[in-house]
């Protein structure tokens, strides 16, 4: 049998590897992977990479550090998110609709804010280096904001899981392009003859360039049908009265629904048992006495290709099973992979073992993030405030990764690794009880498609 967003099952039988296949070739999954390459694309631009073109061009490691405060717009991306929900956009809203209109509006605002970063000189001027980093982080979280409500609301209810899944692979091919494919293309630069800061300065151009990738997609691409009811739902209010509907909207319609509170609580720990262990993996690959090439290799090569399969397979737990039960799978697979790297520090320094529990790692928090963001688009049912909705969602599962997870290390380093992971497994165990109490509320069941 097969499921819906709303977690209940259908009579039909289960889909075959060619139907997986098929809904894959739709052309609104096409475009959502797509997108979901245009928005990987910029974060390592501001981030991992533009870290490695400061450090060479002899920037110290103090100002390198403060860097990571650029990344300051996608963790606060749901501040104006009721903007992209709610305002028009001169001539681009009228031409292609609500949605497209701000995903060009981004996309070239994100071409500009790159070039700009592909001129400054790291070693000279760090400060403006900062200032247009910054403009780029804030027009990729800007475009996250409008790929995911436009994902949520193009696709139908048979096209969410492998949307998502497609989405997923999609996103992490483009920020691997980003960075080790941005490093080659310097590399190949400075091979042609070209002087090492003109070659940090070509690399971003094209990576600028690749950005149209997403806008070509956008233009090809319909506008969704919700938001287009939705905005003529509410063509007859001024543009601040909309922004405030947005934003309260968004806030009020979660509070008032049944069981709000275990809902939100459930979204904050689903993926903490993923954040909690991933802080401590670098360091933990380091400390057992693998070299930092070998963690590099393992991670991008083997690590990538288990992420993309990964995905794969989530969407088709997503729409093999109920929502509910697709939780359970996501949640405990992530969890008790964790037990790989208790059995690598129990064997030591082993290529093939790293090789498994990197894999094992990889494989199953891709399949546990699929299915975690078919329940986050099943909560955002109003196109009014898609948006707003899912920025404030992903806002919250933040907090297990950047808060909840700082004691890790102190643990750690007072349990030993072969303990601390195994500890990792149980600290799945707060979101598995909240995904009983939820079933049992029939929280899913609740979950319809989303409409106006």
């Amino acid at each position: 049998m097969t499921s819906d967003v709303s977690g209940t099952r259908s009579s039909s039988a289960p889909p075959s590897w060619r139907d997986g296949l098929a809904v894959y070739l739709q052309p609104r999954v096409l475009i959502v992977m797509l997108l979901g390459f245009s928005s990987g694309l910029p974060l390592a631009l501001s981030g991992s990479t533009l870290l490695i073109w400061m450090r060479e061009a002899g920037v110290d490691l103090g100002t390198i550090g403060l860097f990571a405060l650029v990344g300051t717009p996608y963790t606060l991306k749901f501040l104006w998110a009721p903007l992209v929900d709610a305002l028009h956009l001169p001539f681009l809203t009228r031409a292609f609709g609500r949605r497209r209109g701000w995903l060009l509006c981004s996309q070239f605002l994100l071409i500009a804010s790159i070039l700009l970063l592909a001129l400054a000189d790291p070693a000279r001027s760090p400060a403006f280096v900062a200032f247009a980093a910054l403009l780029v982080a804030a027009m990729s979280s800007t475009q996250d904001i409008v790929v995911d409500a436009f994902r949520v609301e193009s696709l139908s209810e048979s096209e969410q899981a492998a949307g998502m899944a497609g989405y997923v692979a999609a996103y992490r091919i483009g920020m691997l392009v980003s960075t080790a494919g941005a490093l080659f293309l310097v590399s190949a630069y400075e091979g042609g003859g070209i002087a090492r800061s003109s070659a940090w300065t070509w690399g971003y151009v094209t990576m600028a360039a690749l950005v149209l990738i997403g806008a070509v997609t956008a233009l090809a691409a319909t506008e969704p049908a919700p938001s287009v009811r939705a905005e003529a739902a509410t063509s007859a209010e001024t543009g601040f009265a909309r922004v405030v509907h947005a934003a309260s909207g968004a806030l009020s319609e979660f509070i008032l629904r049944r069981d709000a509170l275990a809902a939100l609580a459930f979204v904050v720990l689903f993926k903490f048992t993923d954040a909690f262990s991933g802080s401590m993996t670098a360091p933990f690959v380091i400390d057992l006495g693998f070299s930092r090439n070998d963690y590099a290799a393992i991670v991008k090569g083997v690590g990538l290709a288990a992420t993309l399969i990964g995905g794969f397979a989530g969407g088709y737990v997503a729409r093999r099973y109920s929502l509910a039960a697709s939780l359970w799978i996501g949640g405990l697979l992530q969890a008790i992979a964790n037990l790989s790297f208790s059995w690598l520090a129990l064997v030591g320094v082993n290529h093939w073992a790293l090789v498994l529990a990197i894999t094992a790692e990889n494989f199953t928090s891709a399949i546990g993030t699929v299915i975690f963001v078919a329940y986050l688009s099943a909560l955002c049912r109003n196109p009014l405030h898609t948006a707003t909705q899912y920025a404030l969602l992903t806002a919250l599962a933040a907090v297990g990764r950047t808060y909840l997870s700082a004691s890790a290390g102190y643990i750690a380093k007072a349990t030993g690794w072969p303990l601390f992971f195994a500890i990792c497994v149980f600290v799945a165990l707060p979101s598995l009880i909240l995904l009983v109490y939820l079933q049992r509320r029939e929280h899913f069941k609740a979950l319809g498609p989303i409409k106006v």
